[in-house]
């Protein structure tokens, strides 16, 4: 089958003829309709996160339908559409078993540690499969299972309540999701920070009020439009240390920043004005759980999460086309999210 792998770290994906994987006795195989680029596949082909060997075939917003099942597998069919969670866990250790299963001992990644969704097929434990309705496309499915779900998770670790204030740092796929999801947990007032005017605006059709970085300290922004309270919850999802810490600055009393971008940069807070007094909190948010996609997956059914302007741009299995949507989101441009469709 067709697959396109990180074969050296810092040079562009290559395209590969490598073996359809076979199935296990508790395994699906997957024909991949959609795989999702994310700016984390970025920072593994530059290096900034570790992978695994190598060559390694990237992706893991995947979406599609079951070819093959093994011998033991019940809860699945052949046919049916799917849209897959990333973490392969053991089910049994400490983490998994207090509901903590992105922490697994023995956790592996898809497209990090195992062979993702660049790729014609995937082979994945069954459980790993969450039905997808027939009114969400592959394309927003596999969006739905990084950007979405990542942002999901983020928003329950800010103990994000009805009728608080949120500020999302970055307009882009997790943004997006972030954004509406926010409202969807009741708050009052969401602001989009960004220096794309592109996506502020779409932004602000989902509901929020943009804040261009461009123009001026989003911060003192962020005050002015919340009364110089400034917000109950920021989060970041770009990975860049000046918006981290304009995360941490626009925070109101008891405010709560959840870091999501990964950054290679240690972050500077001024512990006593941004913190203590205002007995604020800085939270790391990682991944998400398996049991959060199928409320997503439902919240989209629905009409309550709205992915359908969110995936911009579709290329094909190919790496030059693949290479040029990362080298887009190396530089924070490029749209909101593009998608492979094999």
């Amino acid at each position: 089958m067709k697959a396109v792998q990180l074969v050296e770290i810092g040079q562009p994906l290559q395209s590969r003829q490598v073996p359809t994987p076979s199935v296990g006795p508790r395994e699906v195989a997957v024909r991949i309709r959609a795989a999702g680029i994310c700016h984390s596949d970025v920072h593994y082909r530059n290096g900034t996160s570790a992978v695994g060997n190598l060559p390694q075939t990237l992706g893991h917003e995947i979406a599609g339908v079951i070819e093959t099942v093994g011998s033991e597998v019940t809860e699945v069919t052949a046919g049916d559409r799917v849209c897959l969670h990333y973490l392969v866990t053991c089910g049994e250790c400490y983490y998994c078993s207090t509901g903590n299963e992105q922490f697994c001992v023995n956790g592996k990644m898809l497209g990090k540690h195992l062979d993702g969704g660049y790729a014609e097929f995937i082979t994945v434990p069954a459980r790993n499969a969450v039905p997808l309705a027939d009114e969400v496309s592959f394309e927003q499915g596999a969006v739905l299972m990084c950007s979405s779900s990542t942002s999901f998770h983020a928003l329950r670790k800010g103990r994000l309540k009805p009728g608080e204030t949120v500020a999302v740092f970055g307009a882009g796929g997790l943004g997006m999701s972030a954004i509406q999801l926010a409202q969807a947990f009741g708050a009052i007032q969401v602001l989009a920070v960004d220096i794309n005017q592109s996506k502020l605006e779409l932004a602000e059709r989902y509901g929020a009020v943009p804040v261009n970085a461009s123009l001026g300290d989003p911060v003192a922004e962020i005050r002015r439009l919340t009364g110089g309270r400034g917000v109950d919850v920021a989060v970041e999802v770009i990975g860049l240390k000046r918006t981290m810490e304009q995360a941490v600055q626009s925070l109101a009393v008891l405010g709560r920043a959840v870091m999501v971008g990964i950054s290679d940069e240690p972050v500077s807070i001024d512990t006593y004005s941004e913190l203590l007094c205002k007995e604020a909190e800085v939270i790391g948010s990682s991944d998400h759980l398996l049991w959060e996609l199928p409320l997503l997956v439902e919240w989209v059914r629905q009409g309550k999460l709205d992915l359908s302007q969110v995936v911009t741009r579709t290329v094909p299995l190919d790496a030059e086309a693949i290479n040029r949507a990362m080298d887009d989101l190396e530089q924070f441009g490029g749209t909101v999210r593009t998608v492979i469709t094999p």
